[in-house]
């Protein structure tokens, strides 16, 4: 999300300079505003692992002075925001303002955050901060319950660019996946416990059981070889394609009827925002900040955790021909809602905002 908002706003004007310890996969053009410089974290006789939290803010001072930045925008709590503060403490040193927006995304507070040993640097480097985003409602909300924030949090949820992500015509890939008209259910993650991928597995059982159907599931991860063993218990191997990690994943969802995500935890879940510009229903749990996305009964529909009965009972309502177009329809107008055309000028206003009071700041 962070190489995408880059992208979009140096093609608004902007220059953007990428901070990285290696250089973001979709960071895939030329333009004349856009910069990339590497951070270069050796290893040290005296430390086990490296400090590439001092490396990073090192290189944040010397981009920060060398292109004269106006604003660090830094992702994740831990490390970047704590790295931006140290850096913004150096800058001073020499005469030089430099605001920093943190924008929270979630696993920096819903999984690292919490752990005991990280709380005071997580608390400190949010209220530090000169502004902060969460990508979410409920990832604001979570922030605020488990740590003292006194900053104030802005929502701006992540966005997709439906230039990209969009129904392509893909007749011959869905008509080499499913031979005989098969509904196609598509599922893309990390495979990591947290996305329950065992739910997933479970779900299309049930489908298959009543109608014609077949699974793709991409991705890769720890989750991966018990999922494919479960599918050789259930007797549903030959219908479930591991795809492993695709680029072009907007390419499969173009020619997908449906799509899961069971997940125990998510911030925002972009997968299905992805899916949904593609016009893929979703069929969910209603944790974190997907009902903030999936719209109940219009866009697809939202289940407890586990509650694997009543999503396979809601797959097969919308996988129902009378029903499927319509919910198609309304996943891609949600999608709209989240266009990067839409968003960006909310980060737009939220970096001036922020500049505007480290200005007014100084000359009190």
């Amino acid at each position: 999300m962070a190489t995408e908002l880059g992208k979009a706003l140096a093609q608004e004007g902007h220059k953007v300079h990428f901070i990285t310890y290696s250089q973001p996969s979709r960071l895939d053009f030329l333009n004349e505003n856009l910069f990339y410089h590497e951070v270069d974290f050796r290893s040290y006789p005296l430390f086990e692992y490296p400090p590439y939290e001092l490396a990073l803010a090192s290189k944040m001072v010397s981009v920060a002075m060398n292109e004269k930045l106006d604003l660090l925008h830094v992702h994740y709590a831990i490390p970047h925001a704590s790295a931006a503060y140290m850096a913004k403490q150096i800058l001073k040193t020499h005469g030089i303002s430099m605001p920093v927006v943190t924008t929270l995304h979630g696993t920096d507070i819903t999984l690292v955050g919490k752990d005991a040993s990280y709380e005071p640097v997580v608390t400190f480097s949010i209220n530090q901060s000169d502004g902060v985003t969460a990508v979410s409602e409920d990832l604001r909300k979570e922030t605020y319950e488990h740590f003292k924030i006194t900053n104030e949090i802005e929502v701006i949820p992540n966005f997709i660019d439906l230039e990209k992500f969009k129904k392509q015509k893909k007749d011959h890939f869905k008509k080499a996946i499913c031979p005989n008209n098969e509904v196609l259910v598509v599922h893309t993650s990390n495979f990591r416990k947290v996305k329950r991928i065992g739910d997933v597995i479970k779900v299309f059982y049930n489908i298959h059981k009543e109608i014609p159907a077949k699974l793709l599931m991409i991705g890769d991860g720890p989750e991966r070889v018990p999922a494919e063993q479960q599918c050789r218990e259930l007797g549903i191997v030959d219908d479930v394609r591991f795809l492993g990690k695709l680029e072009a994943v907007e390419e499969v969802l173009s020619v997908a009827d449906l799509f899961l995500m069971p997940s125990e935890k998510e911030s925002f879940g972009l997968a299905a925002l992805e899916a949904m510009a593609c016009e893929v229903p979703v069929i969910s749990s209603n944790t974190g900040g997907i009902p903030e996305l999936n719209i109940q009964g219009v866009t697809g529909f939202l289940s407890n955790i586990g509650d694997v009965e009543e999503m396979s009972k809601n797959a097969l309502y919308i996988l129902d021909k009378a029903h499927l177009p319509k919910f198609k329809e309304n996943a891609l107008k949600r999608a709209k809602e989240f266009d990067i055309s839409r968003i960006l000028p909310l980060y737009e206003a939220y970096y001036q905002k922020v500049m505007d009071k480290a200005a007014a700041n100084i000359s009190v």
